[in-house]
């Protein structure tokens, strides 16, 4: 299947769990008074916004380049993980304000039972659509689909969470009637709510770091260096290496440092082959090469990144 439409198949099947999970939990939570099955809902209810941002996000990200985008819509997966991960702190606080309510005037809980099996269907729900997400959206390299799973995954730990308070409450009734657990109910929410605000804070952290156009991460660089050492002697050295990510698009660019007497058409094929490299090993990667002569002229930037020893370079000058 071409990798845009089963990034679009499982955004689409994530929009379609998280609407049936939130009418089930709020349904469930109202009709028993669980603020943390609220919550939950709550919950589940960002995570649809999220999903249906990354839907949007997925499909417009596949739109190729145009006039007045040459460098394609891949950014718009780090704008839609950065709007989810806010949209999940304002959730959160939402939860705690609701949960430390609740402490001062703590609700009897009827049917807690039902509760906990909602959570059981919940997170078993979310452990599959979030597997599905992590494996297409790292198979695509999709930040969008990435974020998603991860907001899915934290709604997994977050369910059983709440099913073990509620299932504590339950049985507290037959084994322990005398015990009052109304507290488990808002301190699940608020431990919800924390795992929410590292999610979120993980999301910005990582989707906000392309916005800012920061270089690839050291491995992704030090395996396009170790391509190029490997062109060596053809190959006197490189520098002005600068690396960005859109996306899942990748760019790089680097000043490629030649003998000043070989052919136009010896160059091109260096830098054709090196291109070829690294846009197999980095798929959707544009690679912009600029030859420069070795004219002796050896500045620190030079330097940094020559291949010759120091009696290669004085015979070059």
């Amino acid at each position: 299947m071409d990798q845009q439409k089963q990034k679009v198949r499982v955004a689409l099947l994530s929009v379609i769990s998280n609407t049936t999970l939130v009418l089930l939990k709020l349904i469930v939570g109202i009709v028993i008074g669980s603020v943390s099955i609220i919550s939950e809902a709550i919950h589940s209810g960002v995570d649809l916004i999220a999903a249906t941002i990354a839907l949007f996000s997925v499909r417009t990200s596949g739109v190729p380049a145009d006039k007045k985008h040459p460098f394609g819509h891949g950014k718009i997966e780090n704008i839609s993980g950065t709007i989810e991960a806010l949209l999940i702190f304002l959730a959160a606080g939402w939860i705690i304000y609701e949960a430390v309510k609740k402490f001062s005037n703590p609700a009897i809980l009827e049917f807690a039972g039902w509760g906990a099996g909602v959570m059981f269907i919940s997170a078993s729900t979310n452990i599959i659509v979030s597997h599905m997400l992590f494996k297409v959206g790292k198979e695509t390299d999709s930040v969008a689909l990435m974020a998603d799973a991860w907001h899915l995954r934290t709604d997994v730990y977050t369910s059983v969470g709440v099913m073990v308070g509620l299932g504590a409450i339950w049985l507290s009734a037959f084994f322990a009637p005398g015990v009052d657990l109304r507290w488990v109910d808002p301190a699940a929410a608020i431990l919800v709510a924390v795992m929410i605000i590292k999610a979120a804070y993980e999301l910005v952290r990582d989707s906000a770091r392309d916005l800012l156009d920061a270089g690839l991460p050291a491995d992704e660089e030090n395996w396009i260096r170790d391509l190029i050492v490997k062109h060596r002697p053809q190959i006197h050295g490189f520098h002005q290496m600068r690396t960005r990510k859109a996306g899942n698009f990748r760019f790089v660019e680097f000043h490629l440092i030649v003998d000043p007497h070989m052919s136009v058409e010896e160059s091109h094929t260096i830098t054709d082959d090196l291109t070829s490299h690294i846009e197999e090993h980095f798929p959707n990667t544009s690679v912009m090469i600029h030859i420069e002569p070795c004219d002796g002229n050896c500045t620190d930037v030079c330097i940094e990144g020559c291949f010759l020893n120091e009696r290669q370079r004085q015979a070059v000058k």
